[in-house]
């Protein structure tokens, strides 16, 4: 076997396993995305708490990046607002759509990079 079928070969094999590996990370997030735990929320937390639904297509658009930022960072709360007893928290927040993020005293809702950039951080 020459030295190309031989890197051929591996390297088909290393894209089969990103592929694999790419499509079981997404389909976690997603899971993830869907379940529906209730949010216990310290009284004077410093994370940053990102309110959305699982059935909201702007809440999905941006989902895995909140989410992967998450894993590096540990400094956002997930709060599925689609599980009852989280809507408490539509009042005492003022919520009035969703996604929205909330970092101290600012907040955002929508989906633009750069403002969701500003408020979990680099």
């Amino acid at each position: 076997m020459t030295l190309i079928k031989k890197v051929s070969k591996a390297l088909a094999v290393i894209v089969v396993i990103l592929a694999v590996l790419g499509f079981a990370g997404h389909s976690y997030v997603n899971h993830v995305e869907k379940e529906k735990t209730v949010a216990t929320l310290a009284k004077h937390s410093d994370k940053v708490l990102f309110f959305y639904r699982d059935d909201c297509p702007d809440c999905q658009a941006i989902f895995h990046q909140i989410y992967w930022h998450n894993v590096i960072s540990h400094n956002i709360i997930l709060i599925n607002m689609n599980q009852p007893q989280n809507r408490h928290y539509i009042q005492k927040y003022q919520l009035t759509a969703v996604p929205t993020l909330i970092s101290g005293n600012q907040r955002y809702v929508g989906t633009k990079q750069s403002q969701i950039k500003r408020i979990v951080g680099d």
